[in-house]
């Protein structure tokens, strides 16, 4: 059994895995094989390609694998809580940040 911390620790470090991978800059390299830009009448914009497209553009399915992963390396790896704390951390700060940029402004 997990402890209240654990899991408000282990969803914050899946809220960061999940966004770095469906949005983040960082991993745009890996994202643009799943691909592909379509364009209609002077306008583009980028469809999914196949399974991993699909997976890719989803944030509600890569939550689902990051949370399986989360999970397993909590169970399975040795100290792997501190991988977990820092990816919370991360996200943590990420929604601090987003929410200060949203009542401050973003000059």
């Amino acid at each position: 059994m997990i402890s209240w911390m654990e899991l408000l620790l282990m969803a914050f470090a899946c809220f960061r895995l999940t966004r770095l991978i469906v949005q983040d800059v960082i991993f745009e390299p890996f994202r643009v094989r799943f691909f592909q830009v379509v364009s209609k009448e002077g306008e583009e914009w980028l469809e999914p390609k196949g399974v991993f497209g699909e997976l890719l553009s989803c944030q509600w399915c890569v939550g689902m694998w990051m949370s399986l992963f989360i999970v397993f390396l909590h169970i399975y790896v040795p100290y792997s809580g501190f991988f977990i704390l820092v990816m919370a951390l991360a996200g943590i700060q990420s929604l601090i940040y987003t929410w200060a940029d949203r009542l401050y402004g973003n000059n």
